[in-house]
């Protein structure tokens, strides 16, 4: 099997993974730990703001290659098997019911990372004084 059919399939298996991560988000078997991370990586996979730009040259990609998979796999290992087992028994049924589009969540996504954005901006370059 080639580099890029392994990195597809990769891909393919995360992209499922988020889905059962939602899936899980909403049981309420799910700890809230579990619910705090499982929070933070759909948010850094919807965010439009990358924690190392992109157009940085190779590191602008570690992101995409590691910090997501890394979410993924820590956020997995926190959800009980019971309920894992659950939600990927769900997403099999139910492929065609599965929302793609959530505008309220990423215009709350957005909006937290415009906060964010401006807070930085007051913190580290404060007002011109007179």
């Amino acid at each position: 099997m080639n580099l890029i059919t392994k990195l597809k399939q990769s891909a393919k298996s995360l992209k499922s993974e988020a889905q059962v991560l939602m899936v899980a988000y909403k049981d309420n078997r799910t700890l809230f730990l579990a619910k705090v991370l499982i929070g933070i990586t759909i948010g850094y996979l919807l965010s439009p703001i990358d924690l190392i730009p992109d157009f940085i040259p190779v590191f602008g990609l570690v992101d995409d290659l590691v910090i997501v998979p890394l979410l993924i796999t820590a956020s997995v290992k926190l959800i009980p098997v019971v309920v894992l087992a659950d939600a990927r028994e769900w997403i099999k049924n139910n492929t065609g019911k599965v929302k793609k589009n959530n505008w309220v969540v990423a215009i709350v996504i957005i909006a937290i990372c415009v906060v964010l954005l401006y807070s930085l901006y007051r913190h580290f370059i404060p007002p011109k004084k007179n």
